[in-house]
């Protein structure tokens, strides 16, 4: 199928367009620059010219295609919660140019919007108002128009080569400029975890089965690997002191990243393995610490 793919040029999206050619499908690839537009051409795909601003240009993609996967956002954390609306209105827009056909809608989520006692499961819905459960709301809400919609939703850490922007980079970051690595409270929350090329697949299995419109999927390899673990490493790897702080000391070292360090997000995938005959083989946050994100300072 000829498949539509905002953000393709990302992190993930690399990753899911390479997934998607290398098992006979198409790709329409949403291009905001020239640049973005070469890198699709050079990997096979077709580039559409527009960003997630561009609503019209959204609508014909959809339009153009016979699925859609929308892995775009736009990461302006000072406008973080006008971002989340805007995504909202992504998804509508989107859903607009399907309603009416039998096309799959995969919309991307994560975990980290949920938080409870026990593990997370793929039929969990958040009461959170955090800002980012815009996605997900509209996603119900195009689903219930009679939309073909699944939602994706991602680990915290989506790890692998090229990442430089993700959750453990910016550990690193930190350790590197504060001398520390640090925990919040001795670190024994959790955080999902998933592999970009295990996550890709995810996105591709999903586009080729038929699922119930509403569906949960959760793109977890790993369902939850202690913070304390991850700082250990980097502390061994930067040759720096382990240190636990306490929530105010937190807010001092952290910043904006705070919330994300304490995050405790113990998250299931077995539901969504059984679906999909999903089984994540790629490398695990650990190894990929040891021989992809700390290598330089063997």
């Amino acid at each position: 199928m000829k498949v539509f793919v905002t953000g393709a040029t990302g992190f993930v999206g690399t990753a899911v367009v390479q997934e998607l050619l290398a098992n006979g499908h198409e790709v329409l690839g949403l291009a905001r620059s020239e640049e973005s537009a070469n890198k699709l051409i050079a990997a096979g795909a077709e580039a559409h010219r527009g960003d997630l601003n561009d609503f019209e240009s959204l609508k014909a993609g959809a339009e153009a295609s016979d699925a859609v996967i929308h892995l775009g956002f736009v990461h302006d954390f000072t406008r973080f919660a006008e971002m989340c609306e805007l995504d909202g209105k992504v998804i509508e827009t989107i859903g607009e140019a399907l309603l009416g056909t039998d096309k799959p809608f995969l919309i991307t989520s994560g975990t980290a919007l949920f938080s409870k006692d026990g593990i997370i499961v793929e039929t969990d819905r958040s009461v959170n108002p955090h800002p980012r459960i815009a996605t997900e709301n509209a996603a119900d809400a195009v689903a219930a128009k009679g939309v073909k919609v699944a939602v994706v939703r991602l680990s915290p850490s989506v790890h692998g080569k090229g990442d430089i922007i993700g959750f453990v980079p910016t550990l690193i970051r930190l350790a590197k400029e504060t001398g520390k690595s640090a925990v919040i409270n001795h670190g024994n929350n959790v955080w999902p975890a998933v592999h970009r090329l295990d996550a890709a697949k995810l996105y591709r299995l999903a586009l080729e089965k038929t699922f119930e419109s509403g569906t949960r999927y959760h793109a977890v390899g790993e369902q939850g690997i202690p913070l304390k673990d991850i700082a250990t490493e980097i502390a061994e790897r930067l040759d720096v002191p382990l240190v636990s702080l306490t929530d105010k000391e937190a807010a001092e070292h952290f910043g904006w990243f705070t919330h994300f360090a304490k995050l405790n997000n113990l998250t299931s995938s077995e539901v969504t393995k059984a679906a999909l005959g999903w089984n994540p083989e790629h490398p695990t946050l650990l190894d990929d610490m040891e021989n992809i994100y700390l290598s330089e300072y063997k």
